[in-house]
């Protein structure tokens, strides 16, 4: 057998050469006798042996093992079996520590993509009836000049020389001959390696790309809720399938409605006249004006539903309802005719009429309205 030829030698660098000028070299190498593109005699050889050259100069503790050791160096390196072959395949620990019987490689399927978050921000009518919305984002896709591959095309990603192509390192040690299996670093599992990147996505296999999508916001929502669109997250690398996108929403607060539950709260002023002599008037609700009738003798923080005119159910059917919640506003600046009338009634009205009914509080009111 011809001996091996120094690693330095192959990639055509100097002994103190940097890291950078050995990737450089190597993908110089690789690129001029990749089998794909060089179909000289010799080629597969030359390229076999730049990739092991690679290997042990790439990494920094090989490369010193191999500067002090020469070639006998590598022998202890990861990945190498100093027993010579495949032992007893059944081994329990190869069972334990997920091995890979008989030298074969291992199967790793597709890995899924990430996922993805978008922020919506809707209205609070929008968060009550539902609507349909634009969104645009960015997400990871399949490079469409190597269709996810990650090498350039005309190209195939190699076996890795790590590992052999099994995706894992397999080091025995001599105590009880135990086997133990890790995840090759090099090619992380994958059993190749890309030698020739594509030059569109540098060898990932995806880029960036916009997306664009109609997402339908149902009925009921709240800014809790978020909406789960299967497929449109990341897509996996090396034609993995796409994660989920998760759209959460954000509902902007209403100018005088607030939401409980299902139930939608709104206050009410009423000037003294109309709480004490009742009157007839138009409230507003999401779905437009209804006519309510406020009794004469109406306390401050006094409730009134409207029967349906809350939220939908986000499961089922019919909606909460519209909780109208009074307050007396007393007037602050008063004309001298009113003072005098304010006046007159105070002398004429009797001290349980001044008292009225006993009043449990605007928030117990509140309590008992929403059932609560």
């Amino acid at each position: 057998m011809a001996a091996k030829r120094d690693y330095y030698e192959v990639l055509g660098v100097a002994r103190g050469a940097s890291q950078d000028d050995i990737k450089k070299a190597f993908r110089r190498l690789a690129r001029q006798y990749h089998p794909d593109i060089n179909k000289e005699p010799g080629a597969d050889a030359m390229f076999k042996e730049i990739n092991e050259a690679n290997e042990v100069l790439s990494d920094p503790e090989k490369r010193a093992m191999y500067d002090r050791f020469g070639h006998s160096g590598m022998s202890g390196s990861p990945g190498f079996d100093p027993f010579g072959g495949a032992d007893s395949l059944g081994s329990i620990f190869e069972t334990l520590f997920g091995g890979a019987a008989g030298g074969r490689p291992s199967q790793r399927g597709p890995q899924r993509g990430a996922d993805l978050r978008y922020n919506l921000a809707i209205s609070f009518e929008e968060a009550i009836f539902g609507v349909e919305k634009d969104i645009e984002f960015r997400r990871l896709e399949a490079c469409p000049s190597c269709r996810g591959s990650g090498a350039e095309p005309g190209t195939e990603p190699v076996r890795c020389p790590k590992c052999g192509g099994l995706g894992e390192i397999r080091q025995r040690a001599p105590i009880f001959n135990m086997v133990t299996v890790t995840t090759c670093d090099q090619c992380r599992g994958e059993g190749t390696v890309i030698a020739i990147p594509c030059k569109e996505c540098r060898g990932d296999g995806r880029v960036r790309q916009p997306r664009s999508l109609k997402v339908k916001i149902p009925a009921g929502v709240d800014g809790a809720s978020q909406i789960r669109i299967t497929g449109e997250g990341e897509a996996g690398p090396r034609g993995g399938p796409h994660g989920n996108l998760y759209v959460a929403l954000d509902v902007q607060p209403h100018e005088y409605f607030v939401r409980e539950g299902n139930d939608i709260l709104l206050e009410l002023p009423l000037n003294i006249a109309q709480a004490t002599l009742g009157t007839d008037m138009d409230v507003p609700t999401v779905d437009g004006t209804e006519r309510l009738r406020i009794p004469a003798g109406t306390q401050n923080g006094a409730t009134f539903r409207i029967a349906r005119k809350g939220v939908p159910y986000l499961r089922g059917s019919g909606r909460g309802d519209q909780v109208v919640v009074t307050r007396v506003v007393v007037p602050t600046r008063l004309t001298d005719q009113q003072r005098r009338l304010f006046q007159e009634l105070e002398k004429s009205l009797e001290p349980e009429q001044i008292g009225g009914q006993q009043d449990e509080g605007f928030f117990g009111r509140l309590r008992s309205a929403l059932g609560l």
